[in-house]
């Protein structure tokens, strides 16, 4: 089974379309876990408790662990989310050539699907592509608010930049291809949709970026093809640090996380 089928099956299952992002920031970490030996894993692993009823995939981001203890937190959390079902995207956009590429590939050994920037071109992203049972989330239009500087440059042939990345995205997609395209760009997000209709999007920028929740679940979905209805729409802060917004005590944490979730489920679901 690949990781589009498995993803389908876990959306269907869970009935969410809902991606719980795992970024701990050491700095925002709650007191409750301050004294474990791994504090980042042990935050995960009550967030992953907490919300994976409510969620089609986890997304921790590997800028989060690029530490000795943060990986020997990445690896506890990668084995713990295995065992809830819940499919797992390392986001961590990476992409080069050569033997770096494929030393960065063998991150799909351990994760269900991985993110990938495509701007060295598809050398640099086939030795995650030929993954077969492996997805990669190809950044197409991101959320941040620096995305069009590059991505909405007009090319010669009329075209945008991120128009492109589309485009060749389909073209490298043998059922492992996915983009990422961000909340905050609803218009773009309408128009890649219209173009790929068959490839499942990761939509970040829902939650505390404001994104456009009723476009995200629209356009976010594939909208044809095999993985019909596929598609995923993240959420991190806005979860996982949701008791410093809703006032609870620290020790709530991932009770308030829980609770966080199943709201955004439910009103990601109300657009399906």
């Amino acid at each position: 089974m690949d990781c589009f089928d498995r993803l389908a099956d876990r959306v269907a299952s869970a009935d969410s379309l809902l991606c719980v992002g795992l970024d701990p920031d050491p700095d925002r970490l709650p007191a409750a876990v301050a004294d474990h030996d791994l504090p980042r894993w042990a935050f995960n692993r009550r967030i992953i408790d907490a919300t994976a009823e409510h969620a089609a995939a986890f997304k921790p981001n590997a800028a989060f662990y690029e530490d000795p203890d943060g990986w020997r937190a990445l690896e506890e959390t990668l084995a713990y989310a295995e065992g809830t079902g819940v499919p797992v995207i390392l986001d961590a956009k990476r992409a080069d050539i050569g033997n770096t590429a494929r030393q960065y590939a063998k991150l799909l050994d351990r994760v269900d699907a991985i993110t990938a920037n495509p701007y060295m071109g598809e050398d640099s992203l086939q030795p995650f592509l030929s993954h077969e049972s492996a997805a990669t989330f190809v950044l197409c239009r991101t959320s941040n608010p620096g995305g069009a500087d590059l991505q909405s440059l007009e090319l010669e042939d009329g075209g945008q930049v991120y128009e492109r990345v589309a485009d060749l995205a389909s073209e490298w997609d043998d059922g492992n291809v996915g983009l990422v395209v961000g909340a905050t760009a609803p218009d773009e997000l309408e128009e890649v949709r219209e173009r790929v209709p068959e490839l499942p999007f990761l939509v970040p920028g829902v939650g505390a970026q404001g994104g456009d929740v009723e476009a995200a679940v629209e356009h976010g979905v594939a909208a044809s093809g095999p993985y019909e209805g596929v598609g995923l729409v993240n959420s991190t802060r806005g979860i996982i640090f949701s008791w410093e917004d809703a006032h609870v005590p620290e020790d709530e944490f991932a009770k308030a996380a829980g609770s966080a979730a199943a709201t955004l489920k439910r009103r990601l679901n109300e657009y399906r």
